[in-house]
């Protein structure tokens, strides 16, 4: 039995470093991935299948098991940590072997129906047969994906409660590490090149799983999963979950709608958008991901403790999140070119999937600050076990991406699916704020306020010191690839200078950042 006694005061801002940190490698290793991918594979209708046939599973393991599922799960298991371990185990065991269930008979229904999640995804490859193919047979591997990965996110949101932030962090990494293995091994012994990636995608959920359950047993939480829809604790989950499925995964919902449109667009708009999803991801990932990670358990503990202490975490993760959001959207959108050209443009990959790829990115860029503060104020409604409110206002947030999409993709293209989420992220973000106000958890503060406006000014500075300094975009396009990473570190790393200097220069300090609770 665990021994770890309880801390009462915690440094949430040290929490979060821990999931920056681990997340920053996981980042690094992914654009290592991505690299090899644009390398192998560029824009190419080989492209576009992986990328439909991996986002399949990852489209359900968000929705389902880090989304909806996380979201109703680590606010019940935290009430039931303080009940004491017997029962947390009991608890823990009921929806381990619950979910185990659901999820070999909802992954073999989706290995046995593959076809249909393809015409769902992607139906522009119904007029495209080869892709078509290619595609359904890569989802019979991929798809098992989503058993282990669900696992592997259950046995997070435990350690999480746990205040054991590093080893679900850093699991993302072996995800990266599996697909460069495989992309390495099939250049190197095999022709087939998708079946690789696909293998390789079934055994990073193996090795994901397998690597989160020394840490359970470290805080005496590996237990025999058991089945059983009695327990009052199950029951209150089933209660919670079916509304938080739409309210923490719009996200999700607004990806799938951009697949599905842009399979009927050109060949390689699926890939330029995923390109430019994959640069949007890194401030997504550091900040939004961080931030939720660790708000979510503590905001949950204090739910029932602390109103004050409550607003006050609250208040702190929106202050970080607007002070680092900011410069991560300008910087997206004034340095997309830079940032694509040098981290994908090689092999296959051609100076017009980086134009195009680029222009996704900057109407994503658009909805940045929106997209991360919606991570920092969900789990202010799911820490009092709130599903149905984000609910409503998650389905407001789709409708109006939908709404967008119709009316944009036929004109602009990708580019229009992109400015489609960027503003159903900012939608979302009104109505949640709006709704923390009316439920009384939170109200705007001045130091969120005077937040705000040093992290505009500042990113006003960074802004133009960047435009001072990034040559065109032809030229990005025409010198080599060490020098495009000679020129855009200094680039970036002039741009942050300023920004930290402005915010320095008008009284931020370190200090502030800091929240204990």
């Amino acid at each position: 039995m665990s021994t770890e006694p309880e801390v009462e005061e915690r440094d949430i801002a040290s929490q979060g470093t821990v999931v920056v940190s681990m997340t920053m490698l996981s980042r690094v290793s992914g654009f290592v991935r991505d690299i090899l991918l644009s390398n192998f594979l560029g824009a190419s209708d080989i492209a576009d299948a992986f990328f439909v046939a991996f986002r399949i599973p990852n489209f359900f393991r968000r929705l389902f098991a880090e989304g909806a599922f996380n979201q109703a799960f680590v606010p019940v298991l935290s009430r039931y940590r303080e009940r004491g371990h017997a029962e947390l185990v009991r608890f823990a065991a009921l929806i381990g072997g619950n979910l185990a269930t659901v999820l070999v008979l909802f992954v073999g229904l989706g290995v046995l129906f593959s076809d249909a999640l393809v015409v769902v995804f992607a139906p522009g490859f119904i007029d495209e047969p080869e892709k078509f193919a290619m595609t359904s047979e890569v989802v019979h591997i991929t798809f098992t994906y989503l058993a282990f990965i669900s696992l592997t996110a259950f046995a997070g949101a435990i350690l999480n409660t746990f205040h054991r932030y590093a080893v679900p962090a850093f699991t993302p990494v072996l995800l990266n590490l599996s697909l460069i293995a495989a992309m390495l091994v099939g250049a190197a012994l095999v022709d087939n090149m998708l079946l690789a990636l696909a293998w390789g995608v079934f055994a990073a959920g193996v090795v994901q799983f397998l690597f989160q359950l020394p840490a359970l047993a470290r805080v005496d939480m590996l237990v025999a999963p058991r089945v059983g829809v009695q327990h009052e604790g199950v029951r209150r989950m089933g209660r919670l979950l079916v509304p938080a499925l739409l309210a923490a995964s719009v996200g999700q919902i607004n990806a799938l709608i951009d697949t599905i449109l842009a399979s009927t667009l050109i060949s390689g708009s699926i890939s330029w958008l995923y390109y430019s999803d994959r640069l949007l991801e890194l401030p997504i990932g550091l900040v939004a991901v961080a931030l939720g990670t660790v708000l979510l358990p503590n905001l949950s503990r204090l739910a029932e403790t602390s109103d004050e202490q409550f607003a006050g975490t609250l208040d702190w993760g929106l202050r970080m999140g607007v002070v680092l959001a900011m410069p991560a959207s300008l910087a997206l959108y004034l340095l997309a070119v830079p940032l694509i050209s040098t981290i994908f443009f090689h092999g296959e990959m051609t100076s017009l999937d980086v134009t195009m790829a680029a222009l996704a990115l900057q109407a994503f860029a658009v909805g940045v600050v929106a997209l991360v503060l919606v991570k920092v104020l969900a789990p202010a409604f799911f820490a009092h076990q709130d599903t149905r409110t984000p609910l409503r206002y998650a389905s407001v947030a789709v409708g109006v991406n939908v709404v967008g999409n119709l009316a944009m993709f036929s004109w602009f293209g990708h580019v229009g699916l992109a400015l489609a989420t960027s503003i159903s992220g900012w939608v979302h973000l009104w109505l949640l704020f709006r709704g923390v106000r009316e439920r009384g958890f939170y109200a705007a503060t001045a130091g969120l306020r005077r937040m705000v406006v040093l992290s505009v000014l500042a990113s006003i500075v960074m802004g133009v010191v960047l435009i001072a300094l990034t040559p065109s975009d032809g030229y990005w396009l025409s010198i080599g690839n060490w020098q495009r990473v000679g020129w855009l570190a200094t680039v970036v790393g002039i741009g942050l200078s300023a920004y930290s200097a402005m915010l320095f220069v008008c009284g931020v300090r370190p200090g502030e950042l800091r929240h204990r609770v």
